[in-house]
């Protein structure tokens, strides 16, 4: 009868568990970092010493239209090279105008339907193009509109968009 009243030492885990604690610590420590390096500000590029430079309000949004000028005449030169039709010409300026419109100012134009934005009171260059150019091109039956009117329009709603 003295069995009954031994002591019996603690259950030991397996190696098992063990391995497979660290490896979610380890997965969770990984993921931390991730996140860190994968959000933090980009650092700029410094020439030997100097101070990093950092251009002028209008010359950022200078660059940003001719960015765009230059997407609009890649699209237009398309077109005209018979690589796309008009009908996707014009859903492709429409496209590059909604996301200058969104990179400039914020506003939402690439999910905002025609109805939205003029509802917003957004500038009339941008209703205009979406009116006369790409909706019907994209909505309406038969014929597309000529994609160089809708690069015309969607050059003026790149230089005028304040």
């Amino acid at each position: 009868m003295s069995g009954a009243d031994e002591l019996y030492p603690p259950a030991q885990y397996g190696w098992g568990w063990i391995l497979l604690a660290f490896g979610v610590i380890a997965v969770l420590i990984l993921a931390g970092w991730l996140v860190l390096f994968l959000t933090r500000p980009k650092r700029s590029i410094t020439v030997a010493g100097q101070a990093p430079v950092i251009p002028p309000a209008g010359d950022v949004l200078s660059m940003l239209r001719m960015e765009y000028n230059s997407s609009i005449d890649e699209i237009e030169s398309a077109y005209q090279a018979g690589a796309i039709d008009a009908r996707s010409a014009n859903l492709e300026l429409s496209r590059v105008v909604r996301t200058f419109v969104n990179e400039y100012s914020g506003l939402e134009a690439p999910v905002l339907a025609l109805d939205d934005l003029v509802r917003m009171g957004v500038q009339p260059a941008l209703i205009d193009a979406m009116r006369r150019h790409y909706y019907p091109s994209a909505f309406r039956r038969g014929p597309s509109i000529d994609p160089h009117a809708g690069a015309d329009a969607a050059r003026k709603v790149v230089a005028t968009w304040h």
